[in-house]
């Protein structure tokens, strides 16, 4: 049976975000994760591409060469709003997130474009991530269909992972916490807490950290002792190498099939 596991990202890693990224890392080694999914925005909110930054590049290699895993997070992680909008895509973009579903309705061209360039992009710090995640896991139907024609191997929604090579999707829900208002940060501490407890027997369970959790005394501590909690009976690993070992611990059962 594939071992209780347990991955850790961390979002929105960038140029923008570096220092808040370093410390966070810093503190889930503390805790005892040595290696998580770096979710890297190639240009930010177009505020500056990380290859024209030297300083947070070295650091992103360094990571990598540590055993953390790189994942294409969008290129831009920003969506401009659009005339004559339906009021679901109006409340799916502006109210669950703040205008950064960046692939939510993008055209599969678009997306192409987009996902070829961010590969090649990490491919000149030598990076060759495997994984895209989607910005606010707004993924829609058309820039789905442009991942089988990219070298990425796997994708993830909120509630699920999914294996671009065998189209097998693993339920998974990733707890999450919104930290806008004051409201949302009191409904995600009651909601993360609940959601926790109902996944205890799940094989897989994800921890979403975004950078700016680090500032909410009461989000941050919440992490850290779900994060000790969790550790206690999972194994911390990446998105790439849980599906590393799910796919090993797959073919070595059915080659024990009668």
């Amino acid at each position: 049976m594939h071992e209780p596991s347990l991955v850790v990202s961390l979002h929105d890693v960038s140029p923008k975000t570096h220092d808040d990224c370093a410390a966070i890392l810093t503190e889930l080694a503390s805790l005892g994760v040595p290696h998580c999914s770096l979710l890297v925005i190639p240009n930010h909110h177009h505020s500056g591409h990380f290859l024209e930054n030297p300083r947070f590049s070295h650091w992103l290699q360094l990571q990598t060469a540590l055993g953390h895993e790189p994942v294409i997070h969008g290129y831009y992680h920003q969506r401009p709003r659009k005339p004559r909008e339906s009021l679901l895509a109006k409340w799916t973009t502006r109210i669950y997130t703040a205008d950064e579903g960046e692939f939510f309705d993008l055209s599969h061209a678009d997306s192409l474009a987009l996902l070829h360039q961010a590969q090649a992009d990490f491919k000149k710090l030598h990076l060759h991530p495997t994984g895209f995640i989607a910005p606010a896991w707004l993924l829609g139907p058309l820039a789905q269909s442009a991942l089988p024609s990219t070298p990425g191997s796997y994708t993830t929604r909120l509630g699920s992972v999914l294996n671009l090579a065998t189209n097998h999707s693993t339920h998974s829900q990733s707890l999450v916490w919104s930290v806008r208002s004051p409201l949302r940060r009191s409904i995600s501490l009651l909601w993360n807490a609940f959601l926790f407890r109902r996944l205890h027997s799940n094989p897989l369970l994800r921890i979403s950290i975004h950078p700016v959790d680090r500032h909410h005394p009461k989000i941050w501590s919440q992490i850290r002792r779900l994060l000790s909690a969790a550790l206690t009976r999972r194994h911390p690993k990446t998105y790439q190498s849980w599906l590393a070992d799910l796919t090993q611990s797959t073919c070595s059962s059915h080659s024990k099939s009668p």
